[in-house]
């Protein structure tokens, strides 16, 4: 007897599933839920998009159950066997340092203690504390919050806004990635779609005494799906004006008056050098005016009165630019060019290695002249180690070089920078994926980089993808098409291994039209295209568009855009077609089986897996592609047993995943040879052959033991436990 089952628990589930599909195992519980809607529904049902045909859908599974006994004790199991409901009991510690020395401010942070301790009545506690910039708002924001750590033991999330185009600002699903990897959420169990990640925040933080500090925003709409409304979460918005259509306290922030503007130099210089400086001082006050930014630049040259010192220039209406003009006149010419021409480009984050190709030095002067760059506060250093301008300080340094360096010379000085990041990404991209085929005459002269293993060589290329996709941006500003796919194409391995598809999505989109207008102009000038090893051909430029339709077909649909996945997909195909190229028009194909499989649309999987080991059969015994035939066509054996599952054909079903598994152990591959054994298992449980699945479980367990895969380990304890209880 099977207790009766609620539409909401159904649902519920469904929900935790679809938030799941980061990883292999919320994959498979979603493949897994369509086959049993298929088979309680006895027809192809769409695969839900949204809460609410989520809630019809299990509304149609209840009812089934309902009628039926078995399809009520498959329901059952498979709730059982679902992901569960994730929790992070990380507690995030994440504000930045607050200021040694911080002055005056006392009606701002009465202010802040005023709506923190606002009794809890349905509305989000939430100050916009606003100014402009170098006027302190952010450092008022991390002191107030450092002073009251006590307030909020469950942790502080923090996140800087600020996008990587100038003014620009960081989409929603992005800052939700960083909010969950602060409470803890590894990255396979981040959703990839952002309704689902804002979901999982506002529930993950629900129960929590949190203080949220949403640095440099930019409008209202990038703040407020960030926003909640439990009663122990207070968000400061930072930002440099109001931001209309904000419901928030307003915090304003405005210069210090000269008195406390006096008392910070002292504190920052001591005031043995305020003295000494005290003929110069009315002079400095009146440049800083009253901002604390320029206050502490002030104080750096108050501090070295013996260094070569240019006489003050015109003052700006801006004192940060008048402050980042005195600290540039100080500067000794390496220094100053590299500070204008590192600027050209809004990196979100400068290291020695691209500030060395940037301004042509070596590694070691270039690390030595950022540090000085940030003694003289031209830079900020962040958390990782490396630096960044403040936005105002960037517009006065690329000012600087536009009319120092002229265009030719900020031209190359980009050149060279998109070229290092691209030689760096190539060379980390063959160290992650050696086996794979690549495209570009860069991975045909670059070895692997200089990595102990592939794990270390994929997360050198995460911690460089912000400069990685700046760098694309900038070659598709420059008209350098050719770059722009070599960068897409270089960064196939973070997007197979470590996701991220929702910030890869831009660059792939420049990748793809990149490569059509490359394979355009190729048209163009040759006529109708012919297969050739030629790299900047037709055929070659055809190639090279159907990988970037791919790839960004594969971004979409983990960001559950079927529809545009699937254009792309055959945008790909047909480039491959236009290319000649058997093997990578299977691979589009194959992938568009791939996707209905997703959308539990088997009949059309079938039908692509089909038509894509036809267009295998075409390749030549000594054609390109040839020697990968044999393992192609296993992967397709076990596309069409999973299409053949999800029909309810479990007897070819078996068969196929058969087929597949026997290559996978014949050709040692452990993990194929798991995931192979585990489809047929389930196809067993299916077919209510639960003795014959509870062995294959037990078999691929062992395989992934030695792999050390965590997550379809856990897939196959749900399925353990699932064999064990049917064949009760």
């Amino acid at each position: 007897m099977v207790d009766p089952i609620s539409i909401g628990a159904v649902t519920a589930v469904l929900g935790t599933v679809t938030m799941s599909m980061a990883n292999e195992a919320g994959k498979r519980a979603w493949e897994s839920a369509g086959v049993l809607v298929r088979r309680i529904a006895g027809r192809e049902t769409p695969a839900p998009d949204g809460s609410e045909a989520r809630a019809a859908l299990a509304g149609l599974l209840v009812e089934g159950a309902q009628r039926d006994p078995a399809h009520a004790r498959a329901l059952a199991a498979w709730l059982n066997g679902a992901p569960r409901p994730g929790g992070a009991d990380a507690v995030p510690r994440q504000l930045p340092v607050s200021v040694r020395f911080f002055t005056d401010r006392q009606d701002p942070l009465k202010r802040l203690d005023r709506e923190a301790g606002r009794p809890a009545d349905g509305r989000p506690r939430l100050a916009l504390v606003h100014g402009p910039d170098g006027i302190g708002t952010s450092a008022l924001a991390v002191h107030w919050g450092n002073a009251h750590l006590a307030r909020f033991p469950d942790g502080q999330l923090y996140a800087d806004l600020r996008g990587p185009a100038p003014d620009g600002a960081l989409d929603q699903a992005t800052v939700l990635r960083l909010f969950l990897r602060q409470l803890g959420f590894p990255d396979g169990e981040i959703p990839p779609a952002a309704e689902d990640r804002a979901d999982l925040y506002r529930t993950s933080v629900a129960d929590r005494r949190l203080l949220v500090v949403l640095d440099h925003a930019q409008s209202a709409a990038q703040v407020l799906p960030l926003l909640t409304s439990a009663a122990g979460v207070f968000t400061i918005v930072v930002a440099r004006r109001p931001l209309s259509g904000l419901d928030a306290v307003p915090v304003p922030v405005g210069p210090l008056p000269e008195k406390y503007a006096r008392d910070l130099l002292g504190q920052l210089t001591g005031e043995e050098t305020l003295a000494a400086a005290r003929a110069a001082l009315p002079e400095v006050l009146a440049r800083c005016a009253g901002s604390p930014f320029a206050l502490r630049a002030a104080a750096v040259r108050l501090a070295e009165p013996a260094r070569p010192h240019q006489e003050p220039t015109v003052r700006d209406d801006d004192p940060v630019h008048t402050a980042a003009e005195d600290a540039y006149q100080d500067l000794a010419p390496d220094a100053a060019r590299l500070y204008r021409l590192l600027a050209l480009r809004p990196w979100p984050a400068i290291g020695p290695g691209l500030a060395a190709a940037t301004a042509q030095l070596t590694a070691p002067r270039a690390a030595a002249l950022l540090a000085e760059l940030a003694a003289h506060r031209l830079l900020e250093t962040t958390a990782t180690g490396h630096y960044r301008y403040r936005p105002s300080v960037r517009r006065h340094a690329e000012a600087a070089a536009a009319r120092e360096d002229g265009i030719a010379g900020c031209t190359a000085a980009v050149t060279r920078a998109v070229a290092a990041s691209l030689r760096f990404a190539v060379r980390a991209d063959r160290a992650v994926l050696p086996q794979r085929w690549h495209l570009g005459p860069l991975y045909a002269t670059l070895e692997p980089g200089p990595y102990a293993d592939q794990g270390e060589a994929l997360a050198a290329l995460t911690g460089e993808l912000g400069r990685l996709l700046e760098a694309v941006r900038a070659a598709e500003e420059f008209a350098d098409p050719d770059s722009v796919c070599q960068l897409c194409e270089a960064l196939w391995a973070v997007q197979l291994k470590a996701g991220r598809h929702d910030e890869l999505l831009p660059a792939l989109r420049a990748g793809v039209r990149a490569a059509d207008a490359l394979e355009a102009a190729a048209h163009a000038t040759v006529g109708a295209p012919a297969p050739g090893p030629a790299a900047d051909g037709p055929a070659a430029r055809s190639r090279m568009a159907g990988r970037m339709h791919t790839q960004l077909a594969l971004a979409l649909t983990e960001v559950r855009h079927y529809e545009e996945a699937e254009s792309e997909l055959r945008a790909a195909a047909e480039a491959e077609r236009r290319a000649g190229h058997l093997r990578g028009r299977a691979t589009a194909v194959e992938t568009l089986g791939l996707l209905r499989l997703r959308q539990w649309r088997y009949q059309e999987a079938y039908g692509h897996f089909d038509e894509a080991a036809a267009l295998l059969a075409g390749i030549p015994e000594d054609g390109e592609g040839a020697a990968d035939l044999p393992r192609a066509r296993a992967l397709l054996e076990r596309h069409r047993g999973r299409a053949l599952r999800g029909l309810g054909d479990w007897d070819d079903a078996r068969e196929r995943l058969g087929r597949a598994l026997r290559f996978f152990r014949d050709s040692a591959e452990p993990y194929n040879t798991a995931r192979t054994l585990t489809d047929l298992a389930e196809t067993h449980l299916d077919a209510g052959d639960p003795a014959a699945a509870l062995l294959l479980i037990d078999e691929a367990a062992a395989l992934l033991q030695e792999e050390g895969a965590a997550f379809p380990l856990g897939l196959l304890r749900a399925l353990r436990e699932r064999c064990v209880a049917e064949a009760e």
